[in-house]
């Protein structure tokens, strides 16, 4: 069982989060050499704010999603590895960002490394971010956000049940190209009415991201 402690409108959840097929848990420094296998990699990075990794930029990621584990105001974030529950294996990492508290908005994103791709990891793990948004810590609307060449995490989005709400063209310049941007969204109450986006994945008692860590 996942208990959330959301006190005047501060998300410090209990760990590991659990869905039907994963861990979710804060990183730790034995997470490195797979958080390597993940951030080294061209194919991971193709549409990213980042190019591929070298282990010491890896070590300052990992760093810094260690510390990532509550969310107490504007700007913080929660990135989590996602593991496999059956062998432990690290498959990817979930992220929330608190973008503001004045209009209750966060920001989801995930990543799953090529080899666990297509199994609908990055679904599950969205639903428990979007849980954690919404139940956890009472956000108004949550968005997402892609590259538009990036089709497999505008699949995703769209099968959370998230909204299109824009087509950015060429607006911003990453690694050395104007790119185009996806910006997809849910209001809570959305969140709320839509069957198939249970709370069943993950029991609140009372888990795309460019560029972050």
């Amino acid at each position: 069982m996942t208990t959330i402690l959301s006190l005047g409108r501060v998300l410090r959840p209990t760990y590991p989060i659990e869905t039907a097929r994963l861990l979710l848990r804060p990183f730790t420094p034995d997470d490195f050499d797979d958080l390597l296998d993940i951030q080294s990699r061209p194919d991971v990075a193709r549409y990213l704010y980042w190019r591929p990794r070298e282990p010491e930029e890896v070590e300052q990621s990992l760093a810094a999603k260690m510390a990532m584990t509550a969310l107490e105001d504007d700007g913080d974030g929660i990135s989590l590895a996602a593991t496999l529950r059956s062998t432990g294996e690290l498959v990817g990492d979930a992220s929330l960002r608190w973008v503001s508290r004045e209009h209750r908005q966060g920001e989801i994103g995930f990543i799953v490394h090529p080899d666990h791709q297509g199994r609908r990891f990055a679904t599950e793990m969205a639903v428990a971010m979007l849980g954690l948004g919404f139940d956890g810590l009472d956000l108004h609307r949550i968005v997402g956000r892609c590259d538009a060449r990036n089709a497999a995490s505008a699949r995703v989005m769209e099968r959370l049940g998230m909204r299109r709400e824009a087509h950015l063209v060429e607006n911003e310049l990453i690694k050395g190209e104007w790119t185009d941007e996806l910006v997809y969204a849910m209001l809570q109450t959305e969140w709320r009415g839509w069957p198939r986006l249970t709370r069943a994945p993950i029991d609140l008692a009372g888990n795309v991201n460019k560029g972050r860590p």
